[in-house]
Order: structure tokens, then sequence, then C-alpha cells
């Protein structure tokens, strides 16, 4: 009998999607393409609609063991359903034309990450002007993942001392793209450099006004604990189909120095795999509890951004161990650039990258503990 939770509970997700969407996962990595087919594929089952978190983290876990870019992709944009879920639910119906756009099977990006910029979403290297029905925003964003098929983007720009978030659409002029995402890995994620020159938000695209600097707005708590948990789930995933494909490749691997028995009975072997299992298996409590208080608005009032960064981190640094792990135990074969075990060793890496940091996470954290510095 399993340990872990069975995931396919409530799943729009079918074995046959998942198959298939695997069998392109490769392919997209070797040629450096956007996962168009699988982006069909998730539209046409109602993967791109609007669904409580926990549906939402628990599906990305299981998709991200198929195609790990494909996951971290989309969810881009199950971070807005989710946020916009969030915000309706407590009253911010301002935001509801993103959950019925999305269930319209629209595709939304983030345009959040700038060059040079390490304050998230706290301030911003693009400026903003209030112009007649809206803002025009002027600048770079980095990293948008989604950039060949999104038909909707959120921006973040800075006008005066205001934070200013809204949303455009790819028919508007004033962005464009630079093909320019050629990366170890994570490649189908296709995350162009963006270029802003006077693209609008309309004022009645307009998400949110902040004050520059950090804050627990609703908004602002609402993208970090849907983005934080839903990058989580991609990473359990790649952790999940990291150890089974070391369990796999151990039981049926033989060692001529012992006789023809099974690396599979060798104890170092089976002590490395029983370690990678505790690790992957302590990640699901933490991911799923999380999704379940927000779901319910029940979140912490204390420790909650440490909770969120820490099961981030944990995640990330459980997968990349897990893969490592896996790496060893497969043995020599596994470092062909045609093994799936491979590929996830580049996959893996691009999530220290992710908000929050290492270094973030253990800033958040020891504040929380030990209170601000003198």
């Amino acid at each position: 009998m399993s340990a872990r939770p069975d995931l396919s509970a409530s799943s729009v997700l079918t074995e046959d999607v998942l198959g298939e969407i695997r069998g392109r996962a490769s392919g997209y990595d070797q040629r450096n393409e956007f996962f168009h087919d699988d982006l069909e594929a998730l539209r046409e089952i109602g993967y791109l609609a609007p669904r409580s978190l926990s549906q939402m983290t628990a599906d990305q876990r299981r998709l991200a063991a198929h195609a790990p870019a494909t996951a971290l992709g989309i969810g881009m944009h199950l971070t807005w359903m989710g946020v916009a879920r969030d915000m309706v639910a407590a009253g911010h119906t301002e935001l509801q034309w993103v959950l019925d756009d999305g269930a319209a099977g629209e595709l939304f990006a983030f345009g959040v990450s700038e060059r040079g910029n390490d304050r998230v979403l706290s301030d911003s290297l693009v400026t903003v002007t209030e112009v007649e029905g809206g803002y025009s925003f002027t600048g770079e964003k980095i990293f948008v993942s989604l950039s060949p098929a999104w038909t909707r983007l959120s921006l973040l720009g800075r006008c005066g001392d205001e934070m200013i978030h809204g949303f455009i659409t790819r028919d508007q002029e004033g962005w464009s793209n630079t093909p320019d995402w050629d990366t170890l890995g994570m490649r189908a994620t296709q995350s162009y450099t963006t270029a802003l020159d006077g693209a609008v938000v309309a004022e009645s695209k307009v998400a949110r006004r902040l004050p520059v600097g950090p804050n627990e707005d609703p908004f602002t708590v609402a993208i970090f604990q849907n983005f934080l948990l839903l990058v989580s789930s991609v990473y359990a995933g790649i952790a999940d189909r990291a150890l089974e494909l070391a369990v796999a490749g151990v039981r049926s691997k033989k060692s001529a120095l012992e006789d023809g028995a099974r690396y599979a009975e060798d104890p170092d072997i089976r002590r490395q795999a029983a370690a990678s299992a505790i690790a992957v298996d302590a990640l699901a409590p933490q991911i799923t509890t999380y999704s379940s208080w927000v779901d319910s608005a029940s979140v912490p009032d204390e420790h909650w951004f440490r909770l969120l960064s820490g099961i981030k981190h944990q995640s990330v640094e459980t997968a990349r161990s897990v893969v490592d792990s896996a790496l060893r135990m497969v043995g020599g074969g596994a470092y062909r650039s045609s093994h799936e075990l491979s590929r996830l060793q580049r996959d893996v890496l691009a999530g220290v990258y992710h908000p929050s940091d290492t270094e973030a996470v253990h800033r958040t954290v020891a504040f929380d503990l030990l209170g601000p510095t003198a």
C-alpha cells in the first residue's frame, strides 16, 4: 500500500493525457520548443479553469512528474486563477473577469521579473505614467513564461509612490518579445524577455494599486501563497518521478561483482532509496495542509510567510537531493543526455532561482524567529 495520498482523486488529468504529455517532453526539451500541443490538450480538458488550490497543487504535482517544464509554465497561469479566486472570495470582485477569462480558456502569464531588481513585488524598474483611460508601462520584463502563447499578461510597474498591477491582452500594441530562452533546463517554458514601450493597461484591467515597499495587502498575500505552493508542487512532482525511475532502475539492474544479485538488494542502495522516499513523503502533508488553509480562508495570522517560503525551499532542495541520489543509484546510463534523469537534473536546478531564493527564505525565517536586526 502506498504511503502517499491519491493525487488522482477529483483530477481533470487522465492517464492517457498524462502519457501523451510525457511522450512529448523530451522532444520539446531537445528542440527548445514551447509546449503548444500540451497546452491545447490541457485547455481541452479544462485544466486552465479556476479550481481550488488543493486541486491545482495536486494536479500540478502529477503533471510535473510527467513534464516538469509544462507544469512550471502552466503554473504561472494557475497562480492567477488562484489569486483571483482568493480575492473574489474575500469580496474583491474586480478580479471576477480573470476567473471568467480563465474558464473560457484564456492564458494568463506573469510580467514581474526584471533584470537587476531583487525587490520582487515591492518595487519596479518599469516606469508607469497615467494616461487617458489607464496607465502606460515602459521598461523590460524577463523570464516571462508562456511567452509564445499567453493571451493575458500581468504587468507590474512604478507610478510615483505607487505600484500599479494590471493586465494587457496579446492583441494590444506597445510590447514585443525577444525569443532569447536558451537555458540549461525547463526549456519548454519559453520564458522570453518582453519589452514594454507604452503598453497601456486599461483602467478596467487594473488589479491593484499599492504603496511602494513590502506590504501584507490581501492581493500580495494571494500572489505569494498561490505561487509558492504551486511551485512547491512542481518540484515535489520532479522528486516523485526521480524516485520512481531510481526504484525501477535498481530493480532491473544486476551486479556481476555480487554474482548477479539485483542492485535493489544492496544495503547501500536500499538506504539511499529509503532516505529519498522519507524526504519525499514529508512534502505532501505541508503542501496539502497549506493549500486547504488557503481554500478555507483559514491561513494562520502568524508565521505564514515563513511557512510558505519554507515549503518552497524544502520542495526544491528535496527534489535536487532525490534527483542526485537517483542518478547515483541508476548508474552511468543515466548520464546520457537521452535519459530522463539527465533532463530532470537540468530541470530541477531552476528551482533555486524562483522567489523566494535560498537567501530570502533564510532571511524570512530568521526575521520571524529573531525579529529585525539592529
